[in-house]
């Protein structure tokens, strides 16, 4: 299990190092991913909605969605409405096709777009699977456009020291952490 973190950790840092800078990409287009893509696996999916408490009343934004995993299954087994950003053309086409055989596309539809432009205050739920740079650099952005109550989850990295966790869980050496928006 160590070495797939220290995997993980390496690939997402030289997809980092390498990727185009945003002065490097063509005038009118998205930037290029923060992260490689790895997906949450389906145990922790469920064990972050369960612990935001998801319920039909929800409307979860995946920031950074993927396949789409995160959205569709707060529709099919929460009732919740679903919204996926992604920067990714390729995830997003992913997450449309996961979308058609899941049987849930009166409640969920993904954007592709990028998750610091995108207004995300509609949201009561917000999943993330980031990096704790892009983490921390998101957080005044939560802060911001969030309601007070909403609830935040992350797969695997924190807000750093100036916004402790309020709650965390480990699934199968894999850590969640949670907060909600105070104002």
């Amino acid at each position: 299990m160590r070495l797939n973190r220290v995997a993980l950790i390496v690939a997402i840092l030289l997809a980092v190092a390498t990727a185009p800078t945003l002065a490097q990409q063509p005038a009118g287009t998205l930037r290029q991913p923060d992260v490689i893509y790895v997906p949450t696996p389906q145990e922790v999916v469920d064990a972050m909605l369960k612990l935001a408490n998801v319920s039909a009343k929800d409307v979860v934004y995946d920031l950074g969605c993927g396949d789409g995993r995160i959205p569709i299954t707060a529709a099919k087994n929460f009732g919740a409405r679903g919204v996926g950003i992604d920067i990714d053309p390729q995830r997003i086409k992913e997450a449309s096709e996961n979308l058609k055989t899941a049987g849930v596309s009166d409640k969920v539809k993904f954007m592709n777009a990028d998750l610091f432009e995108t207004n995300i205050s509609e949201a009561t739920v917000v999943t993330l699977y980031l990096l704790p740079s892009l983490n921390i650099k998101l957080m005044p952005k939560l802060q911001k456009e969030l309601r007070a109550g909403t609830r935040i989850v992350s797969h695997s990295f924190d807000m750093g020291a100036e916004w402790p966790p309020e709650k965390t869980e480990e699934i199968n050496g894999r850590r969640i952490y949670y907060w909600t928006i105070k104002k």
